[in-house]
């Protein structure tokens, strides 16, 4: 052990680095062998961290490819869905009276129909179509009003104004409907 003088400092400094690190000498060689070693391992850590970016980058650039592909139209579906409604209430409105009269016109517009509703499942847009009497489900439909209506329970809807309409997984416009609010 280093002895210590009066003044409290280690007389002997290569005595304390003996007790320290032992009496082996690091010739030039081994010290520069930890040092390559060092930064060999400093390099691999860096080129390991970089894979790991690369690989995150591709997986995100291929998940935003994806959402692109399954959801860049939405904005253009929504807007087509007021087509399909009015579409849609021009055809339940006619009569037999109507059809005689003009029936290639009422054919015209059910093939058109038909055609909007080909186009939306090939997309992958497709109705909520809730029923009278079906549970109000605030995750699908929208509440346009409440109203008491005899045989019903609180929350069941009484009316149906709109169709909703989910694009994938994704709810593109909720279905509009009316719900009693009689007591259950």
């Amino acid at each position: 052990m280093a002895t210590e003088n009066e003044d409290g400092f280690l007389q002997d400094i290569s005595l304390a680095e003996e007790e320290e690190y032992g009496e082996e000498e690091h010739t030039e060689e081994e010290l520069e062998l930890d040092a390559l070693r060092a930064e060999r391992d400093a390099l691999k850590d860096k080129w390991m961290r970089g894979l790991a970016d690369a690989e995150n980058s591709r997986k995100r650039s291929e998940r935003d490819r994806r959402e692109a592909e399954n959801y860049g139209g939405s904005k253009l579906a929504r807007d087509l869905l007021p087509v399909y409604d009015s579409l849609k209430r021009g055809l339940e409105v006619t009569t037999d009276e109507h059809r005689e009269i003009a029936a290639a016109l009422i054919e015209g517009v059910e093939l058109t129909m038909r055609e909007i509703v080909n186009v939306f499942k090939k997309h992958g847009i497709e109705p909520i179509m809730p029923e009278m009497g079906d549970r109000f489900d605030p995750q699908n439909h929208e509440a346009m009003f409440e109203a008491p209506a005899p045989g019903t329970k609180a929350g069941d809807i009484i009316q149906v104004m709109a169709e909703g309409f989910m694009l994938h997984d994704r709810l593109l416009r909720p279905a509009q409907v009316g719900v009693s609010s009689t007591p259950g």
